[in-house]
């Protein structure tokens, strides 16, 4: 047998597929070495996974420094405060007590400011009593025992007094307490006419009952009158229900008058009428 490639043979397949497996049966081979020595390997982390957000996001807009603010923050206006007024301080002039000591041998004391006022009691020559008040218009002087508590008026012409009068107090007519009858009435009515610088009052009639007679004027007129420049206080007593008054022109005030039925017990309430005024 003859083995061989023969001209006529090369293009058999089949002996072209024999012919290269036994060549490659006569090629020695070369074994591949490997190292035992491993490199470290740097693993790359891929992330595969998308974050889906998990709700709906809120846009938030920043301004630019170069724009401006489509809004202006109006502040909220607060109250004014206004600081009360400081208060005015108002001195009371510091008055004082003197001591008097009655010089005549009896002297009469009276409810009110003027013997026209109803009786209360009477002092007695030597009598040391506390002056307590004085009203400057009638000139009597508001006296107490030292240490008593039941005042009365008398006139200061009675009363050797130590010290200066103006230092006490000065009492207002109207601020004098008067006994209140309890069982008659105010007067009815009350009119007053002007002549000149004369006034006339005229009023209603107080009809007392038997033992209700004081013994004294059972009327009391209580005027405010222009003398010599100023309002002046003249309080005056009448047995009839009829008084005449001087009453003159140039005082800045006005002229007033009101009178009081008078018994034993005490003063009606007062009644207060219109006045003419001086021209």
């Amino acid at each position: 047998m003859e083995y061989g490639l023969k001209p006529g043979n090369i293009a058999n397949p089949f002996w072209v597929l024999i012919f290269l497996l036994m060549l490659t049966a006569c090629v020695p081979v070369t074994p591949t070495l490997f190292s035992t020595t491993k490199e470290p390997v740097t693993p790359t982390i891929t992330y595969s996974a998308t974050l889906e957000p998990s709700g709906t996001p809120t846009e938030t807009l920043l301004p630019s420094p170069s724009s401006s603010p489509t809004s202006i923050l109006t502040p909220e206006l607060s109250k004014t405060f206004t600081p009360s007024p400081a208060p005015t301080l108002t001195v009371t002039p510091a008055y004082v007590v003197l001591r008097g000591v009655v010089n005549p041998e009896h002297v009469n004391c009276y409810y009110g400011p003027s013997k026209a006022y109803l009786y209360k009691y009477g002092l007695l020559k030597g009598n040391r009593l506390d002056i307590i008040g004085w009203q400057p218009d009638t000139g009597y002087l508001q006296v107490k025992a030292i240490g008593g508590d039941n005042p009365c008026w008398m006139n200061r012409e009675f009363m050797d007094i130590a010290g200066d009068i103006q230092s006490v107090r000065p009492v207002s007519p109207e601020d004098v307490k008067l006994p209140q009858s309890p069982y008659y009435p105010a007067l009815a009515f009350a009119k007053a006419e002007r002549s000149g610088n004369e006034v006339t009052i005229t009023w209603s009639p107080l009809k007392l009952k038997a033992g209700d007679d004081s013994e004294q004027e059972p009327y009391l007129l209580e005027t405010w009158v222009c003398r010599d420049g100023k309002i002046t206080f003249v309080p005056v007593g009448a047995y009839q229900n009829q008084a005449k008054v001087a009453d003159e022109p140039g005082c800045g005030g006005l002229s007033h008058a009101r009178v009081y039925g008078v018994e034993k017990h005490g003063y009606t309430k007062y009644l207060e009428f219109d006045w003419p005024q001086a021209d």
